[in-house]
């Protein structure tokens, strides 16, 4: 279902304003985009931004705000990269039919037990890229991809005879329900199956602001009546943070919100953001609130003499850009993609997310760390506070004047009392301060394994049942993101691995040995793939090379296991033809200076170039955002530590210089 059209779609003002009425014009003087509406729009923005009312002739350009959902962005295809409209395919969709049905292949869970299944053992990212990475990548995520969900269901089978199965489930599969069908596909080989972006693609912000004007104004300070004309400049933010969804009574219902685990039977206490997924963990709740509050700050600084509206407007052009800014100048170095110099707007690029990069190349699952820590001072957090800590979860040992807190990602989904709890400031001071796991074939057990479960009825410790699975009562079913990683690919039609490889220009891998860069694809002797003894760690390394014990307490980046994972695929697939496509793409060595193998860079470069290039509101071109500094002197060049330093009350000497890359230990 398309989204509902909102209010803030651009003016349609022409590039050149005329100096004389056109035939149009003296028809309908008073008309709705009459040449007096038009030069009064353009002269309203001119006079925001400091410019005179005459120059209105003089600029090819306009000031007209970029819409919620994407519409018009593009003028000459104003349905690009608009919500509602399906993703664009690199390649023709691979179906068991060649229509719409499942391509065969090996148990997705059979799979993850022996390529994703990390045994505990954490390794960390060589290159010390911080929790932010996947934290910032979630936050892009949430705001240009979301498909639409569908109600045909196909569980992944879950066997609890398998041999390299440590987990049990009381359901007997792992719940899967395919995504829903774009309109006028799925009925012959000539229309085969594809799916709908249900977001913008445009990096516009809308994770902040939503995509319709119905939940921009319940997100507003005012009094959430559906018109945006009477509604306040600022975002709700009671005591700082995100409102919860009965903030505004029963009279105004909160849009609909995302709602698992903890929060399934108490949807009133989900915090509401633009996005539905506000609530899946903390961390990506915090950055929501981050930006809530850098609106808000911006309003603050501009004169009061300005109509709400317009102070709205301009915040939200300027957080826009900072999403972008830190994207291409932070983000994106960190994780090793380099562009193409930009060198402007290009109307004929289509900024739509092509399918294989949203359900193939943008999942860095393995990157989420299985926890948090945190340092916090003891004089703000006395023993009433901690207690409400250990309740949700969080543990908490004093040391002195610190204490130190860990939040198991078990203990993070769909629990927003997480952020007030903890407070904004440690919760993304945090992040900075710690590597995030290496992006490779292992996933976190927290991920793997108990993802977005929560204790059973009748559960007499429902802390222990979020720091140990295995706790009586705790976990009695099992949901394997890895594996629903594989079950979505094939329900998009995703190609394989060496089909994808053809279509992005690389070479092919004629073995498995070649697909992941070791040295053999063969089994030691009396192995099988049935043996839990292949995924044995016989060596760890840190990240300066140095061999470290198998209980070492310091942070290892690389191991060695009994078995290749090239001979584990090898048994489970036959031929490198057979690979499922996110399965090979995550079993490739990193390129040096990337966190990143072949594959999934090139779909990043693709992607990002394009989210780039055919955007006419991407901050390098807006000149109106130079008119917002010199006018109000508010920039939107700010780093991502810059903004937690505004708007989280953390000093900068307390946050690395680049908060995307955490410190990195000595040598000794």
């Amino acid at each position: 279902m398309r989204s509902t059209p909102n209010r803030l779609r651009p003016e349609h003002v022409s590039h050149r304003i005329p100096t004389t009425p056109g035939p149009a014009a003296r028809r309908t003087p008073g008309g709705r985009w009459g040449l007096r509406r038009r030069l009064a729009v353009v002269g309203a923005w001119l006079a925001v931004l400091g410019l005179p009312a005459s120059a209105a002739a003089a600029q090819p350009w306009s000031f007209a705000p970029e819409s919620l959902n994407g519409a018009g962005n593009n003028r000459a295809h104003p349905r690009w990269g608009e919500a509602g409209t399906p993703y664009l395919r690199l390649t023709r969709p691979r179906y068991g039919d060649g229509i719409g049905a499942l391509a065969a292949g090996p148990s997705p869970r059979y799979v993850s037990n022996r390529v994703f299944n990390s045994v505990g053992v954490d390794l960390f990212s060589a290159r010390y890229v911080s929790q932010w990475g996947w934290v910032w990548g979630q936050f892009l995520d949430h705001t240009f991809g979301l498909a639409k969900t569908g109600s045909d269901p196909a569980p992944i089978p879950f066997a609890p005879g398998d041999p390299l199965e440590r987990y049990r489930s009381a359901t007997g599969n792992i719940a899967f329900a395919r995504d829903a069908v774009a309109p006028g596909t799925g009925r012959s080989r000539s229309a085969p199956r594809l799916q709908t972006n249900t977001v913008s693609s445009y990096l516009n912000a809308s994770a902040v602001y939503g995509l319709t004007s119905r939940r921009l104004d319940w997100l507003l300070q005012g009094p959430a009546d559906g018109r945006l004309a009477d509604s306040g400049a600022k975002l709700m933010l009671p005591g700082g943070y995100l409102p919860r969804a009965d903030a505004r009574g029963a009279r105004h219902p909160a849009p609909y919100m995302h709602a698992q685990g903890q929060l399934q039977s108490q949807p009133q206490y989900a915090d509401v953001a633009g996005d539905v997924r506000a609530n899946d963990n903390a961390e990506l709740t915090a950055v929501q609130t981050l930006f809530a509050r850098e609106h808000n700050r911006i309003v603050s600084r501009l004169p009061r003499r300005l109509p709400a509206r317009t102070r709205f407007e301009i915040a939200r052009r300027v957080v826009i850009a900072e999403q972008q800014y830190i994207t291409y100048t932070q983000f994106l170095p960190a994780m090793g993609v380099r562009l193409p110099r930009y060198r402007g707007y290009r109307p004929t690029v289509d900024t739509e997310l092509s399918d294989e990069f949203s359900t193939v190349g943008y999942r860095a699952h393995s990157m989420v760390n299985g926890e948090e820590h945190m340092l916090v001072s003891s004089a703000r957090f006395g023993a009433a506070r901690l207690a409400r800590l250990q309740r949700l979860g969080i543990s908490a040992v004093r040391s002195g004047p610190v204490i130190s807190l860990t939040l198991p990602q078990a203990a993070a989904f769909f629990n927003p009392q997480v952020v007030p709890g903890v407070g904004l400031g440690p919760l993304l001071t945090g992040l900075a301060q710690e590597p995030g796991y290496r992006n490779d074939a292992q996933i976190d057990d927290s991920l793997r394994s108990v993802l977005f479960e929560y204790p059973a009825p009748g559960a007499r410790d429902p802390g222990a049942c979020l720091a140990q699975e295995s706790a009586p009562g705790c976990f009695t079913g099992v949901t394997d993101l890895g594996a629903i990683d594989i079950q979505r690919e094939r329900d998009h039609g995703m190609p394989t691995y060496a089909q994808l490889r053809h279509a992005l220009g690389l070479p092919r891998q004629a073995s498995f040995d070649q697909v992941t860069g070791e040295r053999s694809d063969r089994f030691g002797a009396g192995l099988t793939i049935n043996d839990p003894r292949i995924l044995a760690v016989t060596s760890l390394h840190d990240i300066y090379g140095r061999s470290l014990a198998l209980d070492s307490s310091v942070r290892a980046v690389a191991e060695t296991q009994r078995t290749t994972l090239a001979a584990r695929l090898k048994a489970i697939y036959g031929s490198v033809d057979n690979l499922d496509a996110f399965v090979g793409m995550m079993s490739e060595p990193r390129l040096p200076g990337s966190e990143f193998g072949p594959v999934q860079l090139a779909l990043w470069q693709r992607q990002f170039a394009a989210l780039r290039d055919g955007d006419r509101f991407f901050y390098a071109r807006d000149r109106g955002l130079a008119q917002i500094q010199r006018r109000f002197g508010i920039t939107y060049r700010h780093t991502l530590g810059q903004l937690i330093s505004l708007d989280a009350g953390v000093p900068a000497r307390q946050l690395p210089r680049n908060v995307f890359f955490a410190p990195a230990p000595p040598r000794g």
